[in-house]
């Protein structure tokens, strides 16, 4: 039986601004790194560079909707994408 193939996400996150209501970090996935911005009052989530960009976009922002609240400016969180990048 084969296993289904996975990409372990990190995020890191850089910058927690309550008063602008963003979270700002960046995400690393195989050999491709992306920097985010989520306006989480808007539900906005902007990644650059656009290269590879449609590989992370939906699992980043499941993720972040997920764990919002548990998560703090210098930390490090991974999360799993059902996906070999």
């Amino acid at each position: 039986m084969r296993s289904k193939p996975e990409t372990i996400a990190n995020v890191s996150v850089k910058e927690y601004c309550f008063s602008k209501k963003q979270i700002k970090g960046v995400v690393e996935a195989s050999q491709f790194k992306w920097t985010f911005k989520w306006s989480f009052n808007k539900g906005l989530l902007v990644v650059n560079p656009p290269l590879g960009r449609a590989l992370i976009e939906d699992s980043l922002l499941r993720f972040l909707l997920k764990k919002d609240y548990e998560l703090e400016a210098g930390s490090e969180y991974k999360f799993t994408i059902s996906a070999k990048f």
